[in-house]
C-alpha cells in the first residue's frame, strides 16, 4: 500500500512472500520444538499455500482512483469520499469472480500448453530449494540476512521520525546534491523501501526511471516553468491541471498509454499465434510426447484434486448476479448493463491475459482496465463518465489480474506438488483478507497523511493518472493545457518507437533501450525515488562483482528485509499521527546567501 500511494511502482513480491513465509513458519516450528511441543516437519506444500495466500492478500492493495473536489474537470457527484463500507463491499463484489473465471482451463494452460509463467516458476524453484538438505543451510543464511536488515530498516525509520517535525524536514528532505538540485527533487531521501525495491527490479527498470527523472525534472519542467504567462496563465497555481501539473500528468499518461497499447496489441497477437501453433503441433504430434517420470507425477498430482467445472460455472454466475445488483447500488453512475457486459467479456479477457502472462510474464490487466475506462467514460457522458469509467476500470482490472495471478500460483503449485484445491482455497482466504485489510490500511493512511497531494510525499500518482484519463475520456482534448496535445503525440510516438526498437533490434542494442512506462513514473512522482532505486541497483551490481554466488543467494532476503522493516514502521507512525503526536525536531536546510 505504501508503494502504491507514494510512487505507484510495485515490484513483483512473489519471491519475497515465499521467503518471508519460510522464515516465519520455520522459526515457528523451531520454537515449538524448543518448547517440547511435537509438530510435523514444515513442507514445501505448506510453504506454497501460505505464499499463495499472502500474494492474494497484497494483490488487493491497489491504488484507489480518487481526487479532491476541486480537481480540474470534476463535476458535482463525480467523486465519492472513501469509506469502509462501500470500499469493502466493492472489493468483495469484484475480487472473487476472477478466481473462478479460468479454473476449468487450468489443466489446459499448465499441462497441455506447458506455459512457463516465469514468476511462478521462479517462486517454485526457490521453495523447492529451501526444502532440501543443501537448501537448509542456504535458508539459514537468508533468514539471518532478512532478520538483520529488517531490524536495521525498522530502527532507521524510527530514528528518522524524530527529525521530521514539519514541512520539508528530516532525512527524507536531505539536499544531497545541493539546494538547487533539491528544488527539482534530485536528492537521496534515505528511503530503504525504495533501495530494497531497486534491488529487486532490473537494472534496466532503474536506469529508465533515472532517465525519465532527468528528462522531466532536469530539463522539461524547468523549461515549461519559464513559459508561465505564455503557455499557461501566471495567475493559476502550478498544482492546477490547467498549469504545470497538467503537463506532468498528461505527458505521463501519454507514455503509459503508448507503452501499454503497443504491448496490448503485441501480447494479443502473440497469444493468437501461439494458440494456432499449439493447435497445429498437437494435431501433428498427437501421441508422440514422452514425459519423464517427474513430469508425469506432477501432472498426476495437479489433476488429482480436481475442482468441478460445474462449481466454477455456477459460482461465477452467482457472483456475477450479486455484482450486477450491488455495484449499481454503490455507484448509480454505473448502469447494470455496463456490469453485465464486463462479466460477459471477463473470461475471454482473462484467458488472453493469463495466456500472455504465461508466455511473457507481463500482466496486462492495467491496459485492459484503461481500455474499459475510456469506453465507459465516453459512453456514460459528462455527468456520469468519470465515476463510471473509474469503476469499470477497477472492475475489469480486478477480474483480469486475479485470473493471471491465480495461474502463476497454479504453476508454482504444479512444480511443488501442491494440491490445486488447497491453492484455490488459500487464494480465496487471501482475497477475503485483502478485501478487509486493504480498505482499513488505506483509510489509516488517508486519515493520518495528506494522501493525493501532488506536492507532498503521498502523491498517489496513479490515482491522478487514472482520474485524468477518465476526464480526458469525458471532455476530450479540451481538458489539456496549451501545446500539451502536441507533446503528448510526441511522447506517445516515442513509447511505440522504443518498444519497436526493443523487439526488432539485435539483443546487444535492444538491451539498452529504456522502458517508456518506467520513464513516465518520475514525471509525476519526482526524481528522488529514482535515485533510491538506482542505489539499490548499484548495490546489487557491486555485490555481483565481488561475490556472484553470495549475491544471488542474499539479494532477495536483504531487499525483502529493507522493504518490510521500513513498511512496518508506517503502522506506528500512522497511529502517532492520528493521536496528534508530532516529531519533536525539524531538521531542515537553507542557503547561507
Amino acid at each position: 500500500m505504501k508503494l502504491n500511494l507514494t510512487t505507484g511502482l510495485v515490484p513483483t513480491l512473489n519471491v519475497s512472500a515465499a521467503l518471508i513465509a519460510f522464515v516465519v513458519l520455520r522459526c515457528w516450528t523451531q520454537a515449538l520444538g524448543r518448547l517440547g511441543i511435537a509438530s510435523r516437519p514444515f513442507t514445501r506444500q505448506e510453504n506454497t499455500v501460505v505464499q499463495t495466500c499472502a500474494v492474494a492478500c497484497y494483490s488487493i492493495a491497489r491504488t484507489y482512483e480518487m481526487a479532491g473536489e476541486d480537481t480540474e474537470g470534476n463535476v458535482p457527484g463525480s467523486y465519492k469520499e472513501p469509506g469502509i463500507a462501500w470500499m469493502t463491499g466493492f472489493l468483495l463484489a469484484v475480487s472473487f469472480v476472477g478466481l473462478l473465471a479460468l479454473v476449468p482451463l487450468r489443466k489446459v494452460m499448465i499441462i497441455d500448453y506447458k506455459l512457463t509463467y516465469p514468476s511462478g516458476t521462479a517462486t517454485a524453484v526457490l521453495i523447492n530449494g529451501f526444502h532440501t538438505p543443501h537448501g537448509d543451510a542456504m535458508a539459514k543464511q537468508q533468514v539471518n540476512g532478512f532478520t538483520k536488515y529488517f531490524a536495521m530498516s525498522f530502527f532507521w525509520s524510527f530514528f528518522q521520525w524524530f527529525y521530521s517535525g514539519g514541512d520539508n524536514c528530516g532525512f527524507s528532505q536531505f539536499p544531497t546534491f545541493g539546494l538547487k538540485a533539491w528544488q527539482q527533487t534530485f536528492f537521496f531521501d534515505f528511503s530503504l523501501t525504495y533501495v530494497g525495491a531497486g534491488m529487486i527490479c532490473s537494472h534496466l527498470v532503474n536506469l529508465s526511471l533515472l532517465l525519465g527523472a532527468f528528462l522531466s525534472w532536469g530539463v522539461m519542467w524547468p523549461l515549461i516553468s519559464d513559459l508561465k504567462g505564455n503557455w499557461y496563465s501566471a495567475d493559476i497555481p502550478e498544482s492546477s491541471m490547467r498549469s504545470l501539473q497538467g503537463y506532468k500528468a498528461f505527458l505521463c499518461v501519454a507514455l503509459i498509454l503508448g507503452d501499454g497499447l503497443y504491448n496490448f496489441v503485441k501480447i494479443v497477437a502473440l497469444t493468437i499465434k501461439s494458440l494456432f501453433d499449439s493447435s497445429n503441433l498437437k494435431n501433428a504430434k498427437k501421441g508422440e510426447d514422452i514425459l519423464v517420470l517427474d513430469e508425469l507425477h506432477r501432472n498426476e498430482v495437479f489433476a488429482r484434486d480436481n475442482i468441478p467445472s460445474w462449481l466454477a460455472y455456477t459460482g461465477y454466475l452467482a457472483l456475477s448476479i450479486i455484482a450486477v445488483i450491488a455495484i449499481p447500488m454503490m455507484f448509480h453512475e454505473m448502469k447494470w448493463y455496463y456490469v453485465v457486459i464486463a462479466y460477459l467479456l471477463a473470461p475471454a479477457l482473462g484467458f488472453c491475459n493469463a495466456y500472455g502472462a504465461g508466455l511473457t510474464d507481463i500482466n496486462m490487466a492495467y491496459n485492459y482496465g484503461k481500455v474499459a475506462l475510456f469506453i465507459l467514460a465516453a459512453w456514460a457522458g459528462k455527468d456520469s463518465g468519470v465515476v463510471a469509467g473509474l469503476v469499470g476500470c477497477g472492475l475489469v482490472k480486478s477480474l483480469v489480474s486475479i485470473s493471471a495471478d491465480l495461474m502463476h500460483d497454479f504453476k508454482t503449485g504444479h512444480l511443488t506438488l501442491t494440491s490445486p484445491r488447497s491453492m484455490i482455497i488459500a487464494q480465496a482466504i487471501g482475497t477475503v483478507m485483502g478485501c478487509i485489510i486493504s480498505p482499513l490500511t488505506f483509510l489509516l493512511f488517508y486519515n493520518a497523511f495528506d494522501i493525493g497531494n501532488p506536492e507532498g510525499y503521498w502523491k498517489a500518482p496513479y490515482a491522478l493518472v487514472y482520474r485524468n484519463m477518465a476526464i480526458l475520456g469525458v471532455e476530450g482534448f479540451s481538458a489539456l493545457p496549451q501545446h500539451c496535445l502536441q507533446l503528448c503525440y510526441g511522447f506517445f510516438g516515442f513509447a511505440v518507437a522504443a518498444n519497436l526498437m526493443r523487439d526488432l533490434c539485435p539483443a546487444k542494442y535492444s538491451r539498452w533501450v529504456p522502458l517508456p512506462m518506467a520513464m513516465g513514473v518520475p514525471f509525476l512522482v519526482g526524481a528522488s525515488f529514482a535515485i533510491d532505486m538506482c542505489i539499490g541497483s548499484l548495490i546489487v551490481f557491486t555485490w555481483h562483482m565481488i561475490d556472484k554466488n553470495k549475491a544471488a543467494l542474499m539479494v532477495p532476503a536483504v531487499a525483502s528485509g529493507l522493504i518490510c522493516g521500513d513498511g512496518l514502521w508506517i503502522f506506528p507512525a500512522s497511529l502517532l499521527a492520528l493521536a496528534k503526536i508530532s516529531p519533536p525536531m525539524c531538521m531542515a536546510f537553507r542557503s547561507t546567501h
